[in-house]
């Protein structure tokens, strides 16, 4: 197949998927933290460039379909390789029904009943997923292509709330007025957890390196440029909004940047938003379908599951992968939606980032062992390179003890869970 991701493709994959619904939903998830909200922010910001800044230099390194796994399997065998991919490819389904959740949130700005009815907000939901299913199906240049033009669509109503926010209101008052917990080493690594949210998806741009133009190139340039661009928007955007709009209103908001606009242009300003936050929401569940069969795809090709995950339709797109895992994201959101929308929506971030955590933890200590090897073969080793994936491993591990011990749990069942599906496919494949 023809690679059609130029540069301004995998940027736009980047931010696509990082900017989707975490910064349009966190700031109310993150409201009782107060003004120390900020402190993660910052925090997740400076860690995540970190860890762009690794997988770049892992990019450049092994430029193969499957990102992450391809790393781990690589250095660390078949089933460290199948349980990273499996994890990853949980967190992306999880991403994806958390993101189609979002979108009724916002929804509801215009049509209230939406984001009150747990059984019209589903369905809407699972429209979304199988809409982003459809675009998908169609090849990945349309899926790309759609992927670009809603990123950069997406940037301009935040741009105005970051701008009202800091130049058109007297926002001191407000942040004085905000009461915020004392500052505990575990409290922060909490928060961090949660804003990791808003940071996930960094990775995606490595993991379809087939159909990238100079993947040595341009993945490791898109990665840094992308994470800059939101670490900057995300912390202006969280500072606006919380001088904007009282603690006690932002805890209940089910769509707070639409409330933020609303501060500062009036109605008209905030049912703008709330059409930008829903155009960046759709962009992130169709970046997350994009990649959501790349990992199911790579682990057939590898013959660690059935083979039919890796057969592709005309389009060159794997197609009974991408079905499945549409099927198995409606799944969730119908599991969650019945708790309510900011309950299930927690519930599925914290899941989904402690999933994707772990695959940056794994590729960062990659990047250590293969330092510590050229050391010994050579007695050489890139200070600068090794200090970076070292910083990426301490921060990753200290955003994974934040998750809790619930969601810790819950994702060591589900990888336990596909232990089963890589020890029937290692029988047959012996067995053949």
């Amino acid at each position: 197949m023809k690679r059609v991701m130029g540069f301004w493709r995998c940027w736009g994959l980047v931010v696509g998927i990082v900017i989707g619904n975490g910064i349009f939903m966190l700031p109310a998830v993150l409201a009782p933290y107060g003004k120390l909200s900020l402190l993660a922010w910052i925090i997740a910001g400076i860690g995540t460039i970190f860890i762009a800044l690794m997988l770049g230099t892992l990019a450049k390194r092994h430029s193969m379909q499957g990102g992450f796994y391809a790393y781990t399997r690589e250095t660390f065998g078949d089933l460290s390789g199948y349980l990273i991919a499996w994890g990853y490819w949980i967190s992306i389904l999880t991403a994806m029904a958390a993101g189609a959740i979002a979108v009724t949130g916002y929804l509801g700005y215009f049509i209230p009943r939406v984001a009150t009815d747990p059984i019209i907000g589903a369905v809407i939901a699972l429209a979304l997923i199988w809409l982003t299913t459809a675009i998908t199906l169609t090849g990945m240049k349309t899926a790309c292509t759609f992927q670009l033009v809603t990123s950069v669509l997406k940037l301009l109503p935040l741009f105005a709330i970051a701008v009202g926010g800091l130049f058109i209101v007297d926002i001191t008052p407000s942040l004085i007025e905000t009461n915020e917990p004392e500052p505990t080493l575990f409290l922060i690594s909490t928060m961090v957890m949660i804003t990791m949210w808003a940071y996930v998806g960094i990775e995606a741009v490595t993991l379809p390196s087939d159909d990238v133009i100079n993947p040595e190139k341009n993945i490791p340039r898109a990665l840094i440029l992308g994470t800059l661009t939101v670490t900057v928007i995300y912390i202006v955007l969280s500072y606006s909004v919380m001088a904007l709009i009282p603690q006690a209103d932002l805890v209940k908001s089910t769509s707070p940047l639409a409330d933020a606009a609303s501060v500062i242009f009036g109605p008209w300003g905030a049912g703008f938003i709330a059409v930008g936050a829903l155009i960046s929401m759709l962009s992130n569940i169709n970046g997350n379908t994009l990649i959501v069969c790349i990992m199911p795809s790579a682990l057939s090709k590898d013959k660690l599951i059935p083979e039919f995950f890796s057969q592709k339709n005309e389009a060159g797109v794997a197609v009974k992968s991408l079905v499945i895992s549409a099927c198995i994201a409606s799944l969730l959101v119908i599991m969650n939606f019945s708790d309510g929308l900011l309950a299930a929506y927690k519930v599925l971030i914290l899941l989904s980032t402690l999933t994707v955590l772990l695959p940056y933890a794994v590729s960062a200590l990659i990047e250590i062992v293969l330092q510590i090897k050229e050391n010994s073969s050579t007695n050489k080793i890139n200070v600068k390179t090794f200090t970076i994936a070292v910083v990426a491993f301490i921060f990753s591990i200290f955003a994974i003890i934040g998750s809790g011990l619930t969601a810790a749990l819950q994702g060591i069942l589900l990888l336990a869970a596909g232990l089963p599906f890589y020890y029937w496919s290692k029988r047959t494949k012996q067995d053949i």
